[in-house]
């Protein structure tokens, strides 16, 4: 299925010149300098803390010096039109704000895809990116979403997905997702230095009720010593990671912790939802 793009105006939705057959082919057509936020819908027309992506967008803008007022209302109003003509059911949208206008929204929509039900029940494996680094971690920015795809086209097969390193050695989050590791009883995930997640922010609301949480990142060296890790985004949820740069985390399954923490997680989500 085409992905559907629509330019956003203070005219409405308008046609843009160029197509594409999914999110990642349409971001080639996007400019590099901008910010953007991407999610998913439930139930077709439900969505998960949808004002907490408009918040982040905002505040990304304001990070990179963009004007930005976003029409919440006529926001909503365009992407129900949009995922209803398109037909898709639950579908995976992308607003991207360019500099050069950022008053013209471009919204980009493809059919949604779960993540497999096997990739989730065995965990994946990751490498960590020594070398790579985002200039402005705290901003979702539109440069980030290019310069990662090189990364990910490097990976070897097998290798999910990549950890994004401080000097120090520090695991900060993933290409795409927050990270968090259990280690010495304590759930920790760096507090500063990473963009905030959406999915984040319900990690940590139901996590503390399961065990202790502190906003530290762990470094390379506890990578033998981590009992479970995991990264979550809000596409994907909580996905365990049971390998890091060859080194097997834990039992190498999803831990009992994680498995707790997601299944909160879900029940929390299915509480929450809210008419797009």
């Amino acid at each position: 299925m085409p992905c559907m793009i629509r330019l956003l105006t203070a005219q409405g939705l308008q046609p843009v010149s160029y197509s594409a057959d999914s999110l990642a082919a349409a971001a080639a057509f996007e400019a590099h300098d901008g910010v953007y936020t991407i999610t998913n819908t439930y139930n077709t027309f439900q969505v998960l803390k949808f004002d907490a992506h408009l918040d982040r967008l905002e505040d990304s803008a304001r990070r990179e010096q963009i004007q930005l007022r976003l029409d919440r209302v006529g926001l909503r109003a365009a992407l129900r039109q949009m995922i209803a003509e398109a037909g898709y059911g639950d579908v995976r949208f992308r607003i991207t704000i360019e500099r050069q206008n950022p008053q013209a929204l471009i919204l980009s929509l493809e059919p949604f895809a779960p993540l497999a039900a096997e990739i989730r029940a065995r965990g994946v494996r990751c490498i960590t990116a020594g070398s790579a680094a985002r200039h402005h971690p705290e901003a979702k920015t539109i440069n980030w979403l290019h310069d990662r795809k090189q990364i990910e086209q490097s990976l070897s097969p097998g290798i999910y997905t990549a950890l994004l390193l401080s000097p120090e050695g520090h695991i900060l989050e993933g290409l795409s997702s927050n990270f968090y590791a259990i280690l010495e009883g304590e759930l920790r995930s760096a507090g500063a230095g990473v963009l905030p997640g959406i999915a984040q922010q319900v990690v940590y609301t139901v996590a503390p009720h399961i065990l202790p949480l502190r906003k530290v990142a762990v470094n390379v060296r506890d990578l033998p010593r981590l009992d479970e890790a995991f990264i979550t985004s809000s596409s994907r949820g909580v996905l365990a990671v049971v390998e890091i740069d060859g080194q097997q985390i834990g039992a190498g399954t999803p831990g009992v912790k994680t498995l707790a923490i997601s299944q909160a997680y879900n029940h929390w989500v299915q509480m929450h939802l809210e008419d797009l």
